[in-house]
């Protein structure tokens, strides 16, 4: 039997509701944090609880800044950090059933929060994650979803890779997202991971340099070569960070094939649409024909 991984993105992905979504799958937090330690990133905190979409039951995933009155918001060139920030800063919910609370401030480290993070570009992460006491499968994950960030920024701003510096990708919250994701597949150690057509938002998001079209440029550069369409809903549905982390982790985009789920687990989105917003995944088996 192989171990399946399956996305269900009929509500869109971030980074916070892929990690809240493995999590609901039933992997061991103190574990998942204990693994995130060995990353040597300061100034923030991690909040996992208990909520409701529409009556459904989901798992909720925040990063919280130390400082988080000067979010990374900077109005610095390629500033795209209203991306995740419209999924963790927006629409807060009000239920405090937490599994989770923990802090990290180790303030003396050289890659706090109020310091080096605000400029980073590809090799400053790069240099973060291998520097790192994470084993060399999550650091090679990681670096391969931010790479798949940073030629989509390059591309959108026509500047070289190592030109770009990344302010919402960079930011502590995403750094953790895209880490913390690697940390947890390699705790679940799937045979192959699929993933539906990602639905995608419409309208307008404001950003430092005036209101741009949904889906952002970053994000729909990323998903080039991915079937997508459009679910009508103004308001972004995937971030750049979220189309990353899909485009690096699917091996293929298909509708759910013949498995047998075993278990269901649902990443909670922060804003309310029309559509309840979340992620949902299945933990599968599948049987393996035998040739003979």
């Amino acid at each position: 039997m192989e171990n399946i991984l399956y996305f269900d993105i009929n509500s869109g992905i971030s980074g916070d509701m892929t990690i809240a979504s493995l999590l609901d799958l039933g992997l061991e937090q103190d574990k998942f944090l204990k693994e995130l330690k060995k990353l040597n990133l300061a100034g923030y905190e991690i909040k996992i609880s208990t909520v409701q979409k529409n009556g459904i039951t989901a798992t909720d995933f925040k990063v919280i800044l130390d400082d988080d009155s000067h979010p990374d918001h900077l109005e610095v060139e390629h500033n795209h950090s209203y991306h995740e920030h419209e999924h963790k800063h927006s629409e807060h919910e009000h239920n405090h059933d937490d599994h989770s609370h923990q802090h990290n401030h180790d303030k003396g480290h050289s890659h706090s929060h109020s310091s080096s993070h605000l400029h980073r570009n590809f090799n400053d992460i790069k240099e973060l994650i291998n520097q790192s006491g994470l084993s060399q499968q999550v650091k090679d994950l990681s670096i391969d979803i931010f790479a798949e960030v940073a030629k989509a920024e390059a591309k959108v701003h026509n500047k070289e890779i190592n030109e770009v510096h990344f302010h919402e990708v960079g930011a502590v919250d995403s750094i953790v997202d895209i880490v913390g994701t690697a940390i947890l597949i390699e705790m679940l150690n799937p045979d192959h991971i699929y993933a539906s057509a990602v639905a995608l938002g419409t309208g307008f998001v404001d950003a430092a340099h005036g209101r741009i079209p949904v889906p952002a440029p970053a994000t729909i550069e990323i998903l080039k070569g991915v079937p997508v369409f459009s679910t009508g809903v103004r308001g972004e549905l995937v971030t750049p960070t979220g189309a990353a982390i899909i485009k690096t982790l699917a091996e293929d985009f298909i509708q759910l094939p013949e498995v047998e789920i075993s278990k269901i687990a649902y990443g909670a989105g922060k804003k309310d649409f029309e559509i309840t917003n979340l992620l949902r995944v299945y933990q599968a088996k599948k049987k393996v024909k035998k040739s003979y």
